[in-house]
C-alpha cells in the first residue's frame, strides 16, 4: 500500500477521477495505491465465486457487483473499495447515488465485505474493522492467505489465516480459521467453505 496524492482529495475528487481505477482507495483525503498482484486477484476472484454460487442457490437476493464503492462516514473524505461486496437488493432504492453510479453510502445495503490482505494489513485488521462496524454491516472476512497480519492479530507461528468477524450489536466478535478447517459464517451458514479453496495454485505446495 502506498500513499500517493501530492493534495488532500475530497470524496467527489476521487469518485470523479478514480472511480475506475480499481486499484486505489481514499482515506482522509489521501489517495491510496492499494498495489493489488495477481495471487490476490486470484484469491478475491475465486472467493466471489464460491460466494456467488452459494447465492443463486440459497436463491438469496443479494449480489456481487462487478465494481463498488463505499463512502463509511458522510464528514470523512474516505472511500473504501473492498475485494469482495456483497449487497442485498431489495434495499437498493433507498441509496442516494446507486441509479448514477456504483456507490453505497447506506451500510444496511450491505451484507457482507471481504478484504484480502496484502502489505497494508494493519488497515484491514484495525481501522476497517472499526469503520465496518460502525456502518453496521453484519459480517466482514479478512482473507490472509500469506499470513502477513502481525502476530497480536494471528498469533504464532504466522500461518494462513480466514477471519470471520460477526457484528454483534456494535461491535465485532472474530473467529479464526487456518488451512484444513471448514468456516463457518453466521450469514451463510450453508456455505461449504475452505481457505484451501481459494489458495492461489503456487502457494499450495
Amino acid at each position: 500500500m502506498t500513499y500517493i496524492s501530492q493534495k488532500t482529495l475530497t470524496k467527489e475528487d476521487f469518485i470523479s477521477q478514480y472511480r475506475e481505477h480499481p486499484r486505489y482507495e481514499l482515506a482522509d483525503g489521501e489517495l491510496i495505491d492499494m498495489e493489488p498482484t495477481g495471487p490476490h486477484e486470484t484469491v478475491s476472484g475465486k472467493l466471489a465465486t464460491q460466494i456467488e454460487i452459494h447465492l443463486v442457490a440459497e436463491q438469496l437476493s443479494w449480489f456481487i457487483p462487478r465494481t463498488c464503492l463505499i463512502y463509511p462516514f458522510a464528514d470523512a473524505a474516505t472511500v473504501r473499495r473492498p475485494d469482495v461486496i456483497v449487497l442485498d437488493e431489495t434495499v437498493l432504492d433507498r441509496e442516494p447515488l446507486w441509479e448514477r453510479e456504483p456507490v453505497i453510502t447506506l451500510g444496511r445495503s450491505i451484507k457482507l465485505v471481504v478484504e484480502v490482505v496484502s502489505t497494508n494489513w494493519e488497515t484491514d485488521y484495525a481501522r476497517k474493522v472499526e469503520e465496518y462496524a460502525l456502518l453496521g454491516i453484519p459480517e466482514y472476512w479478512i482473507v490472509d492467505y500469506r499470513g502477513l497480519g502481525g502476530v497480536a492479530f494471528i498469533g504464532k507461528p504466522k500461518q494462513p489465516t480466514f477471519t470471520v468477524c460477526q457484528l454483534v450489536e456494535d461491535t465485532y466478535t472474530q473467529q479464526q480459521y487456518r488451512l484444513n478447517q471448514l468456516i463457518k459464517s453466521p450469514l451463510l451458514p450453508r456455505l461449504q467453505l475452505y481457505l484451501d479453496d481459494i489458495l492461489p495454485r503456487s502457494t499450495k505446495g
